[in-house]
């Protein structure tokens, strides 16, 4: 009888440990390949022109960004001038909180994205090019993201409004579309 509570006990652990290990977040990519394969197909063909631009530290926590805007300094890329890719924590395992919750906790789920803007800052392409979440994979659409193209910051983006909702991924929508409206912001105001 000690064996077996021995061994369910360690059975449990193993368990319990390696759950850890299948929700942990690995580190963002910030040079995932749909993203040179989009600079190559604009005509960047040296990519050590892309240099990170610093966000000053005060915006950089009061907004907790999870990701790294870059300078595109290639004039063959005219299409394209700045990017931003990152990351959106969505929804924690084993149930959602409130659509806008930013929390940056491992139990997170999340996906990693990029956007591309053009000289004045306004978006040219949204991409989710890293899924983890388990609902919502609907907003990988690129018929959904067209819906960002020519986002300027002037406005703020709200589902219902000027994006639209998709039944059953309530809380990617939300997040994407508040990471997005506050990343170009950023991008306007302080880069």
């Amino acid at each position: 009888m000690f064996k077996m509570k021995i061994k369910s006990g360690l059975l449990l652990c193993i368990c319990l440990f390696g759950n850890c290990f299948i929700h942990a977040q690995h580190g963002i990519d910030h040079k995932p390949k749909a993203l040179i394969k989009a600079l190559q197909k604009a005509g960047a063909t040296d990519l050590s022109v892309i240099q990170e631009v610093n966000v000053p530290h005060s915006v950089n926590i009061s907004n907790g960004i999870n990701g790294k805007f870059f300078l595109i300094n290639d004039t063959n890329v005219s299409q394209y001038r700045y990017i931003y890719v990152g990351r959106v924590n969505s929804c924690r395992t084993g149930g959602c909180s409130i659509a806008d919750d930013n929390s940056h906790d491992s139990a997170s789920e999340y996906f990693d994205y990029y956007i591309l803007f053009d000289n004045n800052k306004k978006v040219q392409t949204v991409k989710v090019f890293n899924y983890q979440a388990t609902h919502g994979h609907e907003i990988t659409s690129k018929g959904w993201l067209k819906q960002f193209i020519g986002y300027d910051g002037s406005e703020q983006l709200q589902v219902d409004k000027n994006i639209d909702a998709i039944s059953g991924a309530t809380i990617s929508v939300y997040a994407i579309t508040l990471d997005v409206d506050i990343k170009t912001k950023i991008l306007q105001q302080h880069i």
